[in-house]
């Protein structure tokens, strides 16, 4: 049986961030960071049930095409992420009432729509990119038991190898095969960097960082021909949970900056936008 202080409830039995009902919650959801994009997906529905709120996290569901999908706006960063994964994950797999889990489990279909800063020379804003794996650089994953494939154990290895002056272990991260051959058929691939904050991945104004040569020595990495091409906030701590949890997720990222060139797109609403319809499209 899972304690109250595990399990935190509202007054009418929702859940305690997302402000959530088992029955507000479709299979197939996607994530953005931003509570005003929660709307600029949810406008392309068919109808909209459920619009539902608390603090950053602002959930509509309804349908498109006879498909019932919610978008949930989960902030930024994988702190954030830490929260509503387990709460989805309570909303589908625990029973509220006996507090106990449910059987058989239910997996989610979880679809990330970010946005990034691409660090490879050939990567040109504007790009769609999926994510095939992400590597964690905060400490989101230092709490958790996850079971690590063959290939993410070699990537984690080779990154702990190449930015030999961590003091932490980063955590690695896969997509799913099914939303990848869903979705991200056709699209660029890479292994996607995901930092615990923005200006101290190797924005400096006015500090000092500890790893100034993050960017170079990402960009520089290399794995029997896969090489790290962006930097977010959120995909690794999506994948790892993912992995982790048994359900299936994928992180499509909408390159607005190129992290070499120190450019930053004139027109991000209107890739946003079109990365939206992309994945709806196909969801």
């Amino acid at each position: 049986m899972i304690v109250d202080s595990e399990l935190i409830l509202n007054a009418d039995g929702s859940t305690y961030h997302l402000n959530l009902l088992p029955e507000d919650l479709a299979s197939t959801i996607v994530f953005v960071s931003e509570p005003n994009l929660v709307g600029e997906v949810s406008r392309y529905f068919d109808q909209i049930d459920v619009k539902k709120g608390k603090r950053e996290f602002i959930t509509h569901t309804g349908m498109l095409r006879n498909k019932r999908i919610s978008v949930i706006s989960t902030g930024i960063g994988t702190d954030n992420i830490d929260i509503v994964f387990n709460e989805i994950d309570a909303l589908v797999n625990v029973d509220f009432g006996t507090r106990t889990l449910r059987s058989p489990l239910t997996s989610l279909d979880i679809i990330r729509i970010g946005t990034s800063g691409s660090i490879q020379g050939d990567i040109r804003m504007g790009t769609i990119l999926a994510s095939e794996y992400a590597i964690g650089f905060d400490t989101l994953m230092q709490y958790y038991v996850k079971n690590y494939s063959e290939e993410e154990k070699a990537i984690q290895h080779a990154v702990m190898n190449h930015f030999d002056k961590l003091g932490f272990t980063p955590y690695v991260g896969s997509a799913s095969k099914k939303l990848l051959h869903r979705i991200a058929r056709d699209l660029p691939k890479g292994i996607t960097m995901t930092a615990p904050g923005f200006y101290g991945q190797d924005l400096s104004m006015r500090t000092r960082n500890v790893y100034p040569d993050l960017i170079r020595k990402a960009n520089a990495f290399q794995l029997e021909g896969r090489s790290i091409t962006n930097l977010e906030m959120e995909t690794a701590g999506i994948y790892a949970l993912a992995n982790m949890f048994g359900h299936h997720a994928l992180s499509i990222n909408a390159i607005l900056a190129s992290r070499l060139h120190d450019a930053f797109v004139d027109d991000p609403k209107e890739i946003i936008d079109k990365v939206i319809r992309f994945v709806l499209e196909r969801i």
